[in-house]
């Protein structure tokens, strides 16, 4: 995908990334890490949201409105393609914080649909199963995988 999109600082194992949102709120911290489920060595949960620069933990629940949601998401997106660089056999769960954050996830997946694709199968979450991803079925989560 040839989106505008930050630049990014990844840790060793592409596992743990951050990046500088640089919107109409000023300069915002975002980080995205890859946790393993428990008891599973190859799925992962796509952790998203605002460095708190006390903590220094993620925060998925802060709302930022900085004005660059596009690119934001774009460079999440990369994350992921730099995630299956290091880990090729590994599952990704995704799902939003909030039922509206997970909308906003599925409007960016049904956007770039065919791109992405290419790359990666995508699944949708309906209670408890997943389904190849359609357009207009609203889904609970995500699953990608490569290709």
């Amino acid at each position: 995908m040839d989106l505008e999109r930050y630049e990014i600082e990844s840790s060793i194992g592409s596992k743990y990334f951050e990046f500088i949102s640089n919107g109409i709120n000023g300069n915002i911290v975002k980080v995205v890490k890859y946790v393993p489920f428990p008891n599973q060595i190859e799925i992962f949960n796509l952790g998203f949201g605002d460095k708190n620069i006390e903590t220094g933990e993620l925060d998925d629940l802060v709302v930022s409105n900085n004005g660059d949601t596009d690119k934001v998401l774009a460079t999440v997106a990369m994350t992921i393609y730099d995630f299956f660089e290091e880990h090729p056999h590994a599952t990704v769960y995704l799902k939003g914080s909030t039922g509206s954050r997970t909308r906003l996830y599925q409007i960016s997946i049904n956007k770039f649909i065919e791109q992405i694709t290419i790359d990666f199968d995508v699944y949708g979450e309906l209670e408890d199963q997943f389904e190849r991803f359609k357009k207009n079925v609203s889904y609970n989560g995500f699953l990608i995988q490569k290709r």
